[in-house]
């Protein structure tokens, strides 16, 4: 614990002095800007279709992170985001994320709350909302971001019928393998939560970031090591850290 403190905080030190400081590429999300500039192209909205969690759910959270870097690139743009949701909470939340989001980029008038709404709180009326404003608006870019149950592979689907460039990210390991065959791209477990670092570039969670790859990359070596000595019957390392 005392190593990886140390260098979490060596990183976001080095992150404040070194704002370009290099972090794993997410092809998921360097497809933004692209998904977002063919929108504004095309003069279609984008879609961001929230899971079925409410905001007590850690995926949501994050969710919510990326909800804002979107809003902010889509008011420099100025496209047209529409926010689904199916919980009054997350709803609400989401309606001050993109609030002042549209703040940040200096265009407060161009926020509608209109555009962030719920529209049904039960799972397959949801579904069902939601395939109906994708197959009548026909938005250039989906976004299905959060915890997703049974409704994942119909939304996707539903998205794809459309032409639509679409993104997921969703830590619901049991519904991954639908959106990585129904969606262009897809944010796997963590990497839905390394999003908001990724995308705001700031020093305190690139650092925590950077520093948590780091702290990966040092236990894989020492399990791979570990695996290595014990196949060779050197075992010693095992009792090094038991009690007398």
């Amino acid at each position: 614990m005392m190593t990886l403190s140390a260098i979490i905080l060596y990183f976001i030190v080095h992150a404040r002095q070194n704002p370009n400081m290099f972090l794993r590429k997410i092809s998921g999300l360097d497809a933004v800007d692209e998904a977002l500039g063919r929108a504004t192209e095309m003069g279609k909205p984008v879609l961001f279709v929230h899971g079925l969690t409410g905001m007590g759910s850690i995926s949501t959270i994050a969710a919510t992170n990326i909800l804002g870097r979107i809003a902010r690139k889509i008011a420099d743009y100025d496209a047209n985001l529409k926010v689904v949701n199916n919980d009054p909470i997350v709803m609400s939340v989401s309606q001050e994320v993109v609030k002042e989001s549209y703040l940040e980029a200096g265009r407060p008038d161009a926020y509608s709350p209109d555009n962030v709404f719920l529209v049904a709180s039960e799972q397959f009326p949801y579904v069902a909302a939601v395939g109906g404003i994708m197959t009548r608006e026909r938005p250039a870019a989906n976004f299905f971001v959060g915890y997703f149950y049974a409704e994942a592979l119909i939304l996707a689907e539903t998205g794809a019928s459309t032409g639509a460039i679409q993104i997921a990210g969703t830590d619901a390991y049991t519904q991954l393998p639908f959106f990585i065959t129904t969606c262009d791209y897809t944010l796997i477990g963590e990497e839905l939560y390394a999003a908001s670092a990724y995308l705001s570039r700031e020093p305190m969670l690139m650092g925590t970031l950077r520093a948590q790859d780091v702290g990966k990359g040092i236990l894989i070596v020492i399990l791979i090591l570990g695996t290595i000595l014990a196949s060779f019957g050197l075992t010693f390392i095992t009792h090094l850290f038991e009690a007398f």
